[in-house]
């Protein structure tokens, strides 16, 4: 255990697992005893969370911290290794306080609530686990653990369409799941030494063609957690038809799985093969960031246009990570980490209108201002924060991608004029799509069909603290981006310096001419002939 006394990360990932098998024991008859403890697990497991890397982590080491390494099943080579470092510390953190709101926010939950509060907790759980697995196998089977309670929420407490929207899901990211146990299977045979630990693995030299693969592999994987294009259709529908806790926690957590799988992997332990993809990768964060913001304008539905929102600022995560630099990337986790806060915190709001008006159709509301002006006044800074108002974390992150990708040397002057110009029409029309969002649900005339007045229809005090909870680290971050910048720097720098190492020499010598016409890089077709 490396020195470490108590096993911090074995305690945070098994605390809400085996809080969840212990629910079925509960005396409760109406659910609020099952509400109760669920909501305490989630807040012990966050401040041991916080007590722990408070206590025993250090911020200027880049390297792996907190460290546990158990033989499990050493038959199969299956160990309980863990730990984290400055890009898995942040995201833990994240999944910690979005699961716990997102259990906070569950509380009207009356259809089988001794299930849906295990579910949350086993998903709780796998989740901390992706991001502190440090053994290939391990990594996969938290990975694989956290669909099953998703597709449970969605197709048991999701909408009218859940049950295909579940399936939907379910069949991407199961059928995406199998490539990455065939590339990490592919990683630990390869070689003279058979290891699934994860140091190990992006430390061996890997044949050319056998890296091309296994990144491709990995790309196809996470960018189906992510939501690349065209690997995306998933996530509007589920999302959708979720209920807002689920939908809180795929946007604001399950997406982020997607972008540290590329760092994690494709950069830290291919960046051979990263050269010939990274320009691939500006390509499809530009498409995503173009096509999410054209596909918003067309729904109607208030989720959906959210979802696609998503989708166009992961772009923003590709081109951090396509850019080379240490600004690049470290705007790419940043995205990350604001992109989770402010989804998380606008499927919240919206779950909180549509408990008020049963409808997410925009073209059924309007005028709602009136009745609910807490919410409006919380929608809009939500929304603010989303366009990336300066002030606010998602104007910090963008703006960090945007200088990255914008000072890269790797990348001839004609790429990056390209790239930036076209995110760029991305920015101008996220704020279009989401103002007219705001236009169409709370000004205007109210429908007929909604009698908000009949009710209390305002934002009651645990919703408003709620989305307090995630509008205060939106905005200190905005303000001061150190705040979360400095949790991880040390580590990004390493990442893109350990990224630029693997370039050509001719791209060290003469960088402007690497992309002379297209690319920089030597095409993938080229690589695989070598």
């Amino acid at each position: 255990m490396n020195g470490i006394e108590f096993p911090w990360l074995s305690a945070i990932i098994g605390l809400p697992l085996m809080a969840a098998l212990a629910i079925p024991l509960l005396p409760d008859k109406d659910g609020k005893t099952v509400r109760w403890y669920t909501l305490g697990i989630a807040i012990a497991d966050f401040a041991l969370m916080i007590i722990g890397f408070w206590q025993n982590y250090d911020f200027q080491n880049s390297g792996m911290q907190l460290v546990e390494s158990y033989s499990w099943i050493p038959q199969i080579g299956l160990n309980w290794s863990v730990g984290i470092d400055g890009l898995s510390m942040p995201l833990v953190l994240l999944t910690g306080l979005i699961n716990t709101l997102a259990i906070f926010a569950a509380w009207q939950v009356k259809n089988k609530p001794r299930l849906f509060y295990a579910l949350m907790l086993m998903m709780y759980s796998a989740q901390i686990g992706v991001f502190t697995a440090q053994d290939m196998l391990l990594f996969f089977l938290m990975w694989e653990i956290e669909l099953v309670p998703v597709y449970l929420l969605i197709s048991i407490w999701g909408s009218a369409k859940r049950r295909y929207a579940a399936t939907k899901f379910i069949i991407y990211t199961a059928a995406a799941s199998i490539f990455i146990l065939v590339a990490g299977l592919t990683m630990a045979f390869s070689g003279d030494t058979f290891t699934f630990d994860m140091v190990a693995l992006g430390m061996k030299q890997y044949p050319q063609l056998i890296e091309l693969v296994v990144y491709t592999g990995f790309l196809i994987a996470y960018g189906v957690k992510l939501s690349v294009f065209p690997f995306h259709t998933w996530l509007p529908d589920a999302h959708g038809e979720a209920p807002a806790a689920g939908s809180m926690i795929l946007a604001g957590v399950l997406l982020k799985m997607g972008g540290y799988g590329l760092i994690r992997f494709n950069i830290e332990m291919l960046p051979n093969a990263h050269v010939y993809f990274a320009p691939v990768l500006a390509i499809l964060g530009v498409v995503n960031i173009i096509y999410g913001a054209c596909c918003a304008f067309a729904q109607r539905n208030l989720k959906r246009r959210l979802a696609y929102s998503s989708i166009a600022h992961m772009g923003f995560v590709l081109v951090g990570i396509a850019s080379y630099t240490e600004l690049g990337m470290s705007g790419a986790v940043l995205q990350m980490l604001s992109h989770g806060l402010i989804a998380a915190a606008l499927f919240f709001l919206s779950g909180v209108t549509y408990e008020r008006t049963h409808t997410l159709m925009m073209d059924k509301m309007g005028g709602m201002a009136k009745v609910m002006p807490r919410t409006f006044a919380l929608f809009t800074a939500g929304s603010m924060a989303s366009l990336a108002l300066p002030g606010m974390s998602g104007f910090v992150g963008e703006l960090m991608v945007f200088l990255g990708i914008a000072t890269s040397d790797v990348y001839s002057s004609s790429f990056k004029v390209v790239v930036v110009l076209l995110s760029a029409v991305g920015v101008i029309l996220t704020p279009i799509y989401l103002l007219s969002m705001l236009r169409e649900v709370f000004y205007g005339q109210q429908s007929q069909e909604l009698h908000l007045d009949a009710v209390v229809a305002d934002i009651k005090p645990r919703e408003l603290f709620i989305t307090a909870c995630f509008l205060l680290p939106i905005i200190g971050i905005g303000l001061y981006p150190k705040i979360a910048t400095q949790v991880y720097d040390v580590k990004t720098v390493e990442v893109a310096a350990h990224a630029r190492e693997a370039l050509p020499v001719v791209a060290k010598q003469q960088p402007s001419s690497m992309y002379a016409q297209v690319f920089s890089a030597p095409t993938i077709a080229e690589a695989i002939s070598q």
